[in-house]
């Protein structure tokens, strides 16, 4: 336990008897209960740290006893177990005693001579007195109402094959009377050996479904294979493209860089010939200037006819600039280029994507069939997408989420030691006893998290998640997340690499860093979660046809994401494969 939860969070002394509630924080048990029993009139009942709402009260969970125990279960190898309950008393899966008042316990055996089910200490008597000696005991089976006959309240004990069902010996005198009826044994032996030749049925089947199942492994292997070498050659061809490209550009670079310096050099002749032609009328207009001063008439006389002679006989030539010429034409035909390379390559992609799509990878027979698994149709759709360089736009519909769908698997190195993960590592439920996992740098050793296998970054992901009991958070995080101890920089939502939502029976809450929002939404089991990593959004939603946002983070995602989840007692969560 860290630091800042060695004390309580009502009374502010050192832990006594610890007990934490499904939001995880944790108080003294007696500062707790006397807080939520000035609560039972308004009958909501608040986390007095976190303020998330209960509609009912929650039963805490003791952590053990003092500050000093709370150190000692640190140094363990690994972290106890919860409490254990009585799990003699019957819970709502079990089969109670009918003899015991109040609280039930659990049944052990059933009689089917009393149609009663009998916990161990109310068995005795079946097995010390004489008079329950023919009574026949099986293991506890529930609804033992269906032993008696509705009609006349007896046991059944006979088969009418006429109608087909099990009845008491007073039907024989009426109701079933003259029908071909036999006792329950012989009903029973029949149906056994009708029974043995469907289970050889089944075993027939079940060996066609592994040779199935090999057939399809080899194609799964096949296919990875054909897809590894395609993505090496259209890696090689697409560089080959680029390198092409850059040739081009190459070529018009040189073009543009030769025209501009033959034109500047052209330009530069005109402009020196013109600089000397300004000259030289410049000295003639001086010359004219001190001519028309000058006081000697036959000075003037001469020299004015020569100038005119000499300015009379002379042409200059007349510089024409192009005002039409520029290089507009090169772009104009890089841009064309670069306009029927897209039209061609996005033409020849959606071909390409039809013609995979038809191909089907492997389906059922057309008789029995329930759905079609083709060849990675929305990878192909994604890539389409990815390549057109359009901005992610969140979808309204599931069938739009569904588009994004991943698959995810929870990650066993990650998981603590007593979540259960079951369902191929895609469901988490916490467990009384601690399982057998090895020891793994990445995995939370105080708090009941698991992470994701996968890594997400660069695109759009969906995914859906069931959840069911007290308590649980859906949420991601980096990689870096601490895993040692219980502070907030390990729970996931309660710091900067890290958002959640967390779900009760009766409320949300968005938590992210020393921020937490209480949200209001229909209660829903099956949350949806889309992640836009590029666009910087993370969205949960209610799960239906009509998609419904319970909250959005906006965030920038400087690294990949790893879904992550925590789990309470008596609580699961399940990763839907969509």
């Amino acid at each position: 336990m860290s630091s800042e939860q060695d004390s309580c969070y009502l009374c502010k002394e050192y832990l006594r008897d610890p007990v934490s509630i499904p939001c995880g924080h944790i108080f003294c048990s007696i500062c707790l209960k006397t807080y939520w029993d000035h609560a039972d009139h308004t009958g909501s009942y608040l986390c007095p740290q976190c303020r998330v709402t209960y509609n009912k009260r929650p039963t805490p969970r003791r952590m053990g006893g003092s500050r000093q125990s709370t150190i000692q279960r640190n140094s363990d190898s690994f972290p106890p177990p919860p409490p254990s309950p009585d799990y003699n008393y019957a819970g709502p899966q079990d089969v109670g005693c009918d003899i015991c008042v109040g609280k039930k316990q659990k049944a052990i055996k059933s009689c089917l001579m009393c149609l009663a089910s009998y916990c161990e200490k109310h068995l005795k008597p079946h097995y010390e007195s004489a008079t329950f000696k023919r009574h026949k005991l099986v293991d506890e089976i529930g609804h033992l109402d269906r032993q008696i006959c509705p009609q006349h309240q007896k046991g059944l004990e006979l088969f009418c094959r006429t109608d087909q069902m099990c009845i008491c010996v007073l039907c024989t005198v009426k109701e079933h009377k003259g029908h071909d009826m036999v006792s329950a044994e012989q009903e029973r032996s029949d149906e056994q050996q009708r029974l043995g030749a469907t289970q050889a049925e089944i075993q027939e089947k079940i060996h066609d479904r592994l040779k199935q199942m090999e057939q399809l492994k080899q194609a799964v292997d096949s296919l990875k294979n054909s897809a590894h070498r395609a993505l090496q050659e259209c890696e090689k061809m697409f560089g080959d493209m680029l390198r092409s490209i850059e040739r081009m550009q190459q070529e018009m670079a040189k073009l543009i860089t030769s025209n501009k310096r033959a034109a500047l050099n052209n330009a530069e002749g005109h402009m020196e010939r013109l600089n000397n032609e300004i000259a030289d009328l410049k000295r003639r207009d001086n010359e004219i200037t001190q001519l028309s001063r000058t006081e000697d008439h036959i000075h003037f006389i001469q020299s004015y006819h020569m100038l005119i002679a000499q300015t009379e006989a002379e042409e200059l030539p007349t510089v024409t600039v192009n005002p039409y010429f520029s290089f507009d034409p090169v772009t104009k035909t890089v841009s064309e280029m670069k306009q029927h390379l897209n039209e061609f390559s996005n033409e020849e992609l959606v071909k390409t994507a039809k013609t995979v799509n038809k191909m089907p990878f492997c389906e059922l027979d057309e008789s029995k069939k329930r759905r079609s698994v083709k060849s990675d149709e929305v990878v192909m759709y994604k890539s389409v997408q990815s390549i057109s360089a359009s901005p992610v736009h969140e979808p309204r519909y599931r069938d739009d989420f569904l588009r994004y769908a991943c698959q995810l698997t929870l990650d066993p190195n990650t998981a603590y030691r007593q979540l259960y993960l079951s369902r191929g590592n895609r469901k988490a439920a916490l467990k009384r006893e601690p399982q057998s996992y090895g020891d793994h740098p990445s995995r939370f050793d105080s708090l009941p998290q698991v992470l994701c296998k996968e890594p997400l970054s660069g695109g759009a992901y969906y995914w859906e998640v069931d959840w069911s009991g007290e308590g649980a958070a859906i949420g991601v995080t980096y990689k870096g997340i601490k895993r040692t101890g219980y502070g907030d920089t390990c729970r996931i939502g309660y710091n900067r690499k890290s958002w959640s939502l967390f779900c009760s029976d009766s409320s949300y809450s968005a938590r992210h860093n020393k921020d937490q929002m209480e949200l209001k939404a229909p209660y829903s089991s099956r949350i949806g979660v889309f992640l836009d990593h590029a666009g910087g959004t993370l969205s949960f939603y209610t799960v239906g046809d009509n998609m419904s946002l319970i909250h959005r983070f906006k965030a920038s995602f400087t690294e990949p994401v790893y879904p992550g989840f925590w789990v309470w007692y008596e609580s699961a969560i399940t990763v839907i494969q969509l």
